[in-house]
């Protein structure tokens, strides 16, 4: 199930997982992974096939065209990299996309491999759109089932019920795995969920950082959400509308009172304005902010 190119040594590795789709608002868990690739060295040696597991209808391959001609498809892949962590752990990095078919057999080839590899610790990483103020400090949840990792790095027992994505479809693999896990989820401002949002995922890189117990020093990652941040609020400074609603967002979490629509479709209908704006405003697609954050990194290295 999982094609091998290569099959690096592992010492004493940490898995961490990241996929695009229902787990990803804002792209902040894969603009996060993005980073962790960038800046661990991390190098794809495997990958699984999304034949299996993916409808293409769905999920479309992307095609990338130059001077007229095709010049590749690229697959929805679940890709397995080999890193190296600061603090001198190996980084299993998994990124890829949330399967339409099969969940326990992706999850099981996951957490199967992880074991065989030695992994003791798993986290995963996500995005969720939330009735939060892009203006405030990004909320991030740290959660796991084993009570000896909640004691360890001070985390919260996972109490949601409902509706789940891959990411707890692996959890309760690695648990039969017996790999304790882990969950890391930034809240994203829904309204601006069309935009892969740098500011979370540096929130999850930051959260990351003492289960990982090492610095990540995301620099960059700070670099572009300044910059993400100072796009945002030129949008919202241009209309009257959207400032209003964010102050309503600020003024319902300082009162700790949960924002709720009201159920008029009025309100419905100028939330969707407000996305709308938001989202056509020019901001960097994940891929492009992918492509800024590798560049900047050869610009470090060209430094010294």
């Amino acid at each position: 199930m999982i094609d091998f190119e290569s099959r690096p040594a592992f010492a004493d590795p940490i898995l961490v997982a990241a996929f695009r789709g229902w787990n990803d608002g804002g792209s902040a868990a894969t603009v996060a992974a993005a980073f962790l690739r960038n800046t661990m060295g991390a190098e794809r040696f495997a990958s699984i096939s999304p034949e299996e597991f993916v409808d293409f209808q769905q999920t479309r391959p992307q095609v990338t065209v130059e001077e007229g001609h095709v010049r590749q498809i690229t697959w929805p892949e679940t890709e397995f990299l080999h890193g190296r962590l600061p603090g001198g752990r190996d980084l299993l990095l998994v990124v890829g996309t949330e399967p339409n078919y099969r969940w326990r057999a992706f999850s099981d080839a996951i957490s199967g491999y992880a074991s065989e590899v030695g992994a003791t610790l798993a986290i995963t990483l996500g995005g969720l759109l939330a009735d939060t103020p892009h203006t405030r400090p990004v909320p991030v949840s740290s959660t796991a089932h084993d009570p000896d990792l909640m004691d360890r790095f001070d985390l919260e027992p996972i109490r949601y019920e409902g509706p789940t994505g891959i990411v707890g479809v692996l959890h309760e693999g690695l648990g039969r795995a017996g790999i304790p896990s882990a969950s890391l989820w930034a809240a994203v401002p829904h309204y601006l969920g069309g935009n892969p949002n740098p500011t979370a995922a540096l929130a999850l890189v930051r959260a990351l950082e003492p289960l990982v117990e090492c610095e990540l020093e995301p620099t960059e990652l700070e670099t572009a959400s300044a910059e993400f941040d100072r796009q945002i609020a030129r949008v919202v400074e241009k209309d009257a509308e959207m400032r209003s609603y964010v102050a309503d967002l600020e003024a319902r979490l300082d009162a700790g009172d949960d924002y709720e629509d009201e159920d008029d479709d009025e309100d419905e209908d100028d939330l969707d304005e407000i996305e709308d704006e938001i989202t056509a405003d020019d901001l960097p697609s994940a891929d492009e902010l992918e492509a800024e954050l590798q560049e900047f990194l050869r610009e470090q290295r060209d430094e010294g």
